[in-house]
């Protein structure tokens, strides 16, 4: 038995009865309507930082999406007021606003101040939605100080505002106005023929955290992908706050009427090996979900459903798998039970058009799901009535007939793509399948590499490079391994480091840039090699985080271009190969100083040598000197690089755990990480190009080390 113990707990600390006789039923406490909402707000939105207050957003979005979807609606404007509110109008047939029978409120109230009540929840209203549980606009009404509402509907626009989901009426503009209790009132007679809906919200600062922030690249990332699930539908989004770059506010307008191919056309960032291909179908399953009936019972009743399947793919040149899911237009960013489907019959149809066609030899194993799915880039949508996620975020789906459906349609549709007879279409299915045959090939090479390479036992330590000076610690979680530019550094961190958990391993000069090379040329560089074979967890796929010999890798360049360039390769080595350990952040910069600066006599307590890491502390810190009158030598020394630092220098601010500071490498957003990385590392040159001419102009060329 689980409960609410904070009463009792405080009476037995009262000198109460042991024996739990005074905690009674006065000491439940029972939320009702929204109070729950704000008292949990985590479990409607997920967390009340800047990503519940998107959530918040999204929310009052969909319903108007929800209104598109049914083809009601093909105009959405979402407006950032400068006073912190944001606006959401739509051209919709508008929330009903005759009084429901039951309640005896009107449509507006019941869908703004009711959990679990909406138009998604009857069968007549919409056939496919993003809303599920009824507690979208509730939820947000229920965070907000303020939020208005009006509707445009038979001729009339009807008005209410709520205050922390109490509805009434404000005298003024903005949550501090004066506010009266009330309900829905026509405010003007419009033209009979205009309907919509238009949300206007101010979030709750007593709720949200005060760093809490809308996102504007988000919000346009989410209409942008909104507009190619619903082709037709324009959605407008004008910032009046500056969320812009460089504080900057304008208007952005998304339509696509090329749907998820044009989406998956602007996902994909390699160079194509087959066309976009639509794979579309639909299929039926029966739920037994209960049914409210006329006497106001829940009674468990068995429906049809119809789930429809739109998917958009195609194969390109590149390694990388970038598949986005849907439902309803709802992103599932963590798959669900239609991703399934989607992944088991692209590998279970390729496996058997490869034994058909000979592709794979007898002796080979079949091919493993990322073999089929390298270099794919997809759209997976499903569209049904009620779809069952796990949770309010709707990020997982859980339909278990979706899996089912999914396949076999995908499953009929690729084998039609694979085993085509037209002249274009049977060499791009050739291309596709030798590609995936390729990659399961390179698979298994890596596997025996990293089988090869794995930690060896103190016996068999030769195997490792004869350059790495290891740590004598097996402590994964303490040991420490340094990869050092050049040669010269090695000499002197040798003799910096603490041979007991710190190793060092050298290498020489600029590594291979693997956003351009293959796994196999990868694997033949002696420097990539090394660093895989020395840290033992294998690379790609096949990396196991667990089996990593160190628990810190710390990249230690020289403060110069050539040290930030090769730092750069080698974060594009890990970020390509050997991801887990970014994510785990367990990559390090060493941030190595550019100056050493020698006071004459110091004070008691006061260091005779001070390192700056940047010219502009350098300035700052020569300034406080002069300030406080703390006299110096004028030889400031400059580090070139790290093989000018004496041992002791090199210890005491970059290798001593106690002193030193490291740059921990953190990859928070993936895509755009990999959107830069290919920009700046990959294969297509002009883009590249285009970037150096265009920023050549805010270069600040006092930063150009030469």
């Amino acid at each position: 038995m689980t409960a609410d113990t904070s009463v009792p707990s405080t009476a037995l600390l009262a000198g109460a009865d042991r024996d739990g006789s005074n905690y009674t039923a006065r000491h439940l406490l029972v939320l009702e309507g929204l109070e729950a909402v704000r008292k949990r707000p985590g479990m409607y939105i997920g967390s009340t930082d800047s990503r519940g207050l998107m959530h918040c957003l999204w929310e009052i979005i969909d319903n108007s999406v929800d209104e598109a979807l049914g083809g009601y609606c093909d105009h959405i404007d979402v407006v950032l007021h400068d006073d912190g509110s944001v606006e959401v109008r739509d051209n919709g047939r508008g929330i009903p606003v005759d009084v429901e029978p039951k309640t005896g409120l009107s449509g507006v109230e019941v869908v703004m101040t009711k959990l679990h009540a909406g138009g998604k929840f009857g069968g007549g209203s919409y056939a496919a939605s993003g809303g599920l549980h009824g507690v979208g606009a509730s939820v947000v009404n229920a965070l907000s100080a303020r939020l208005d509402v009006e509707v445009d509907r038979v001729g009339n626009t009807h008005a209410i505002s709520f205050r922390r989901g109490v509805p009434g009426s404000f005298s003024d503009v903005g949550p501090d106005a004066t506010f009266e209790t009330g309900g829905l009132r026509k405010t003007k007679r419009v033209p009979r023929t205009r309907t919509g809906t238009r949300v206007r919200y101010w979030a709750d600062r007593q709720i949200f955290l005060k760093d809490a922030k809308l996102s504007l690249e988000n919000l346009h990332q989410r209409a942008r992908q909104t507009a190619f699930l619903v082709p037709g539908l324009t959605i407008v989004v004008r910032d009046e706050v500056g969320l812009g770059e460089g504080g900057s506010k304008g208007e952005e307008s998304f339509r696509f009427d090329g749907g998820i191919s044009e989406f998956c056309e602007y996902l994909a960032t390699d160079k194509p090996v087959c066309d976009v291909l639509r794979f579309s179908g639909q299929g039926s399953f029966k739920e037994t979900v209960p049914v409210l009936d006329d006497h106001g019972q829940m009674t468990p009743t068995e429906v049809t459903r119809e789930l429809g399947v739109d998917v958009a793919l195609r194969w390109g040149t590149g390694y990388d798998v970038n598949l986005k899911s849907f439902v309803n237009i709802i992103a599932t960013p963590k798959g669900g039970t239609h991703m399934a489907g989607f992944e088991q019959a692209v590998a279970k149809t390729m496996n058997e058009v490869l034994r058909t066609k000979k592709l794979l030899r007898v002796a080979e194993d079949d091919i493993v799901k990322d073999d089929a799915l390298e270099g794919l880039t997809a759209v997976v949508t499903v569209r049904l009535a009620e779809p069952q996620f796990e949770g309010q975020t709707k990020e997982v789906l859980g339909t278990s007939a979706a899996r089912r459906i999914v396949t076999n349609v995908v499953s009929k549709e690729l084998k039609d793509f694979l085993t085509s007879t037209k002249r274009d279409a049977a060499a791009q299915a050739r291309v596709v399948m030798e590609k995936a045959v390729a990659a399961a090939r390179t698979r298994i090479a890596a596997r025996q590499h990293k089988d090869a390479q794995r930690r060896k036992t103190a016996l068999e330590s030769s195997s490792l490079p004869a350059k790495l000076a290891d740590c004598r610690s097996d402590d994964v979680e303490r040991s420490e391994l340094f990869i050092v530019e050049g040669d010269s550094a090695l000499g002197t961190a040798k003799l910096a480091r603490n041979s007991e958990f710190q190793a060092l391993l050298p290498i020489r000069g600029k590594i291979l840039n693997v956003q351009k090379s293959s796994v196999t040329d990868m694997l033949k560089n002696a420097e990539c090699g090394a660093i895989i074979q020395v840290i033992g967890a294998g690379s790609g796929r096949t990396f196991d985080i667990d089996a990593a010999r160190y628990g810190k890798i710390i990249m230690m360049t020289d403060a110069d271009v050539d040290g930030s360039h090769i730092r750069t390769l080698l974060l594009t080595l890990f970020h390509r190969y050997m991801r887990p350990m970014v994510e785990a952040g367990r990559v390090f910069a060493a941030v190595p100083p550019l100056h050493r600066i020698e006071l004459i006599q110091p004070k008691k307590g006061q260091d005779k040598y001070v390192y700056t890491y940047s010219d502009r502390e350098l300035r700052e810190k020569l300034q406080e000197f002069q300030s406080k009158g703390v006299r110096h030598k004028d030889s400031i020394q400059r580090y070139k690089g790290l093989g000018e630092m004496d041992a002791d220098q090199l210890a005491e601010t970059t290798m001593d755990p106690r002193h030193r500071t490291l740059r921990r490498i953190n990859v928070s957003d993936l895509e755009s990480a990999e959107q830069v990385f290919d920009l700046l590392m990959g294969n297509d040159v002009a883009p590249r190009k285009e970037f150096i001419s265009n920023s050549a102009a805010t270069l600040d060329r006092s930063r150009i080390d030469a």
